[in-house]
């Protein structure tokens, strides 16, 4: 794996608490394409950077076995109280490494993780398990996410301030990841030789939470993660501002209070061809 981050414990659990699933219409276009593809009954999925599971989970009903697999004991730790489902089990291994056998699995996702990984390896990999006809899922989301509550200039003045906590963050943004991680995974797109792929780059989901979940979630980011070990003090107090910059827009004094929270979603598909 190119980096390894989210390791820690705290952090771990944090990713479980803070991260969005992917949307049901994400997880039903990744199963539609397979389906085109192959026909079946589906046997074997993995799920490689799976973290704590959220993403692994939704894959259970579709397959006759699912394994996430990850780099981090913590975050394996974390997955396995949460996936219970008793057709998913979880392997310690890096993404450029996978112990399965070749042409073994019918779908390889990688749910916000391909980002970290070694590109040509991972494809390469990913290549070696899949069976001909098997596919490969790789997705993730943009950081700049939106804020709605009440009228529209009322949440047009929240993203004014979410865009100050992104802009914030930037400098910590880890340098491995570029400038946009969309850019990155269309390099993913345009490298993978398989003649049936497909590119996608803006689904939005739409997911209601606390305020306080969202702050939440961009502090479970590798960029607050990096400005919180190199000063905390200043992490947690940007975190404090944004926070009560964003109460007095919506005029409440509860961080409890449920906003809408829209997620732009990019993704890669593509199909093993037959030997």
């Amino acid at each position: 794996m190119a980096c390894r981050l989210f390791e820690e414990k705290e952090h771990a659990a944090a990713y479980q608490r803070y991260r969005v699933s992917p949307p049901d219409t994400l997880i039903e276009r990744v199963l539609a394409f397979l389906e085109e593809k192959k026909e079946k009954p589906f046997n074997l999925a993995v799920d490689v950077g799976c973290g704590s599971g959220q993403g692994t989970v939704l894959l259970a009903p579709h397959f006759h076995h699912v394994v996430g697999t990850d780099i981090s004991p913590a975050q394996l730790e974390v997955a396995k109280i949460h996936g219970n489902a008793p057709n998913i089990s979880y392997r310690e291994s890096p993404a450029e490494e996978l112990p399965f056998a070749n042409s073994s699995v019918d779908l390889v996702t990688a749910m916000t993780a391909a980002h970290w990984f070694d590109t040509p390896r991972f494809l390469q990999e990913a290549d070696r398990l899949l069976k001909p006809q098997g596919c490969l899922a790789l997705f993730s989301y943009t950081m700049d996410m939106e804020l709605q509550y009440g009228d529209d200039d009322r949440s047009h003045r929240l993203n004014e301030i979410c865009k100050e906590f992104y802009a914030a963050l930037l400098p910590y943004r880890n340098p491995y990841l570029g400038p946009c991680s969309v850019t990155r995974y269309k390099h993913m797109h345009d490298s993978i030789q398989y003649p049936e792929k497909e590119w996608n780059e803006c689904v939005w989901a739409k997911s209601h939470m606390p305020l306080c979940s969202y702050v939440g979630l961009v502090e479970s980011f590798s960029s607050y993660q990096g400005l919180l070990k190199k000063d905390p003090e200043e992490a947690r107090n940007l975190s404090q501002d944004i926070t009560h910059k964003l109460l007095a827009v919506m005029g409440v004094s509860s961080a409890e209070t449920e906003v809408v929270v829209a997620v732009r979603y990019f993704y890669v598909l593509a199909c093993k061809p037959e030997a």
